[in-house]
C-alpha cells in the first residue's frame, strides 16, 4: 500500500491532469458549505463535477442534477471525491470501485486506511486527508496570489493553470 502519510506534487497533479469528471459524495446545495465552494471551484476550473446526495436526489447543485448513489450515474467517473465521514468512506470506496473509477480521493479530515488498501488493489489510485480545491489551487499557483505558502517557488510556469488544465504541446519543425 502507497504511503498516504505524504504524496508528491507529481502524483497529485497527474491525477488532476488526466480527470475530467468528479462525482462528489456529500455534495451540499448550501452556498456556506465547503462541498459546495468545493464544487463551484473545480467546475469553473473545468471539471464536469456530479454531485452524490441522498438527501438531495433528483434537485440539481450548482446546475448539476444530483444522484442517490454512485452506483445511479450512468456516465464515466474518474474521481470519487469522498466529503463524508471516515467510516463512510470504505461503502463508497466499493461503490467507487463497482463503476470503475480511477481515483478515489478522500477530503480532509477523512483517512480510512481500509478503504485505501481495497481501492488500491483493485487498481485505483487513492488519495486521503486532502482537498482538490486546495491542491489545484496550490499547483496552480492561485494560493500564492493570496499569500499561502504553497511551498514552491519557480520560474516556470505551473502545469495545472488558473483557467483548467494546461496540456503541454511539444513543437516540432516541419
Amino acid at each position: 500500500m502507497k504511503n498516504h502519510d505524504s504524496y508528491s506534487d507529481a502524483y497529485i497533479r497527474d491525477i488532476l491532469a488526466r480527470s475530467r469528471t468528479i462525482a462528489m459524495v456529500g455534495a451540499s446545495p448550501t452556498p456556506s458549505r465547503p462541498s459546495y465552494f468545493a464544487m463551484k471551484y473545480l467546475k469553473e476550473k473545468g471539471f464536469r463535477v456530479i454531485p452524490v446526495n441522498p438527501g438531495q436526489e433528483g434537485k440539481t447543485i450548482l446546475g448539476e442534477r444530483v444522484y442517490a448513489a454512485l452506483p445511479e450515474i450512468k456516465e464515466k467517473v474518474d474521481i470519487v471525491d469522498i466529503f463524508r465521514s471516515s467510516g463512510a468512506a470504505l461503502g463508497i470506496t466499493r461503490e467507487a470501485i463497482a463503476i470503475g473509477a480511477r481515483v478515489v480521493w478522500m477530503q480532509l479530515g477523512v483517512r480510512n486506511d481500509e478503504a485505501a488498501g481495497l481501492a488500491e488493489d483493485a487498481g485505483l489510485q487513492v488519495v486521503m486527508n486532502r482537498c482538490p480545491k486546495i491542491e489545484y489551487g496550490r499547483l496552480s499557483g492561485e494560493l500564492n496570489w493570496a499569500g499561502v505558502n504553497s511551498r514552491m517557488i519557480s520560474s516556470r510556469r505551473p502545469l495545472l493553470g488558473p483557467k483548467g488544465v494546461q496540456h503541454r504541446v511539444l513543437a516540432t519543425k516541419a
